[in-house]
């Protein structure tokens, strides 16, 4: 990892959007990238304008005027989602690289034009939860062979299906478990992989259970709950496989879960010898001012855009956040709208 004035080779950017989310997240991060902010569009003149100023960078009010006024190697797009489709298309018409945030569309369909147009560009959805170092350490935890098949699957968030959402694709309608669901969502189907069927049961005092079948013959659930406070550990997910369990909690304390050798009625102590079982746990420390603390670093969105910029870099496809990805984790959203009572 390098800072951003340190690399030999840099591609030139323009992000579009510049709200709160665009300011205080992604323009940080880039200054852990190989890039060269060229150009900042918003379609708030003033926004554009104060943002470019900071930051050296050319303002717009338009992509379109963007692409025309400048030489770019790629665009990163912080859009709202219903509009991020059709931005990714000209972005890749103009023959650019495309990073687009999450949720990368309102509906799954709407992800196929991104799919036909992108050509040999490489166009990554910034899907976090599958970045994050938790989730890197958990996925290759359950893909050692020691650990056996994936057998069910749990997450816990701070949300809920909305009531009658079903409507919500067709009006193309944002809501908290369009911009929020993909988070849980996307780390359940990197760990179990396509999902074959999604039930949703509500309860009567604002809780839900959102319940996936992997075709691979796991069972995940996902509880939620819009009365968990945002302040306190909301979000948990525990992986069950045939011979070990992992945890991720609130994203930096991942757990694994090995056992230790028992016979009920015989075993007389907890800690046998060795350290071939057990509970090994990873965590950042917080005692200094490092990288590996840092939540830019602990949620996976430098490691998303890292991802993004490295692939464009060695003429790479993506393998992780990619289109095809992302669509599986919006089919999922759409059939929880529909099945949710």
């Amino acid at each position: 990892m390098s800072y951003q004035r340190d690399y030999e080779r840099r591609l030139r950017v323009g992000l579009v959007g510049l709200g709160g989310h665009g300011y205080r997240t992604l323009l940080p991060a880039l200054n852990n990238l190989p890039v060269r902010l060229s150009a900042v569009c918003d379609v708030d003149a003033a926004l554009a304008d104060r943002t470019a100023r900071q930051y050296g960078a050319v303002p717009y009010t338009s992509q379109s005027d963007m692409l025309a006024g400048q030489a770019l190697d790629a665009v990163l797009l912080a859009a709202p989602p219903q509009e991020h489709p059709a931005l990714a298309v000209e972005a890749l018409g103009h023959g650019l690289h495309v990073w687009m945030e999450k949720p990368p569309a309102v509906r799954a369909a709407d992800l196929d034009p991104v799919i036909a147009a992108r050509g040999d560009r490489v166009v990554v959805v910034g899907l976090k939860k599958v970045f994050m170092p938790a989730a890197r350490k958990a996925l290759e935890l359950l893909a050692m062979p020691g650990t056996g098949r994936l057998t069910s699957l749990y997450a816990r968030y701070a949300l809920s299906v909305p009531e009658s959402g079903g409507e919500l694709p067709a009006r193309r309608t944002s809501s908290h478990w369009l911009a929020e669901g993909c988070h849980p969502l996307s780390l359940l189907l990197a760990a179990g992989g396509p999902v074959e069927a999604v039930d949703v049961h509500r309860g009567g005092l604002g809780d839900c259970l959102c319940v996936l079948r992997f075709a691979g013959g796991a069972l995940g659930v996902l509880q939620m709950s819009e009365n968990l406070t945002m302040s306190q550990p909301f979000e948990q997910y525990t992986f069950v496989a045939e011979h070990g369990t992992v945890e991720i909690l609130n994203g930096s304390r991942v757990t694994f879960q090995r056992g230790i050798p028992y016979e009920y009625g015989v075993t007389t102590g907890f800690a046998p010898e060795g350290t071939d079982g057990g509970l090994t746990t990873w965590e950042p420390q917080h005692s200094r001012a490092a990288l590996e603390n840092r939540s830019d670093f602990v949620q996976g969105i430098h490691a998303e855009l890292d991802h993004f910029c490295r692939s464009v870099l060695r003429g790479s496809p993506a393998t992780l956040g990619t289109l095809e990805f992302a669509r599986q984790v919006m089919e999922v959203y759409e059939a929880a709208l529909l099945a949710a009572p």
